[in-house]
């Protein structure tokens, strides 16, 4: 098996959960799907400032890994309400511009809270 090393961003659900924020795996970097809740657990207005807190928590466990948004190479967001497309598309566009990573966006029925609008999941190749 390939050397792995779990990569944490101090949540409380991680060890609850038994899950890793991202997940170094030879030259990959696996991030968790990310809620943008702020880090005393609080929660912004609007898919779009959850999207840049979601990308925020992001950005912050790739320097971890030893990478950054530059790396990335796929995402996934997951809207609680398709019709927030607009704003969370403007809030990815603003960190990923030339980046350009593939990416799927789709509507799901419920997240882990309902105060959650957008969750995230990245993958980078360092």
């Amino acid at each position: 098996m390939t050397p792995r090393r779990n990569i944490s961003s101090g949540s409380k659900w991680e060890p609850l959960l038994g899950y890793s924020r991202a997940v170094v795996a030879g030259n990959t970097v696996y991030v968790s799907g990310t809620v943008g809740a702020g880090a005393d657990g609080s929660i912004p207005d609007g898919a779009y400032a959850q999207t840049v807190r979601a990308l925020e928590i992001i950005r912050d466990a790739l320097a971890q890994a030893g990478a950054d948004m530059t790396n990335v190479v796929r995402t996934r967001l997951f809207l609680a309400d398709m019709g927030d497309f607009e704003v969370v598309a403007k809030a990815h566009g603003e960190v990923f511009g030339d980046i350009r990573p593939a990416t799927t966006i789709v509507e799901v029925s419920k997240l882990v809270d309902t105060a959650f609008l957008v969750e995230v999941e990245a993958l980078a190749v360092l």
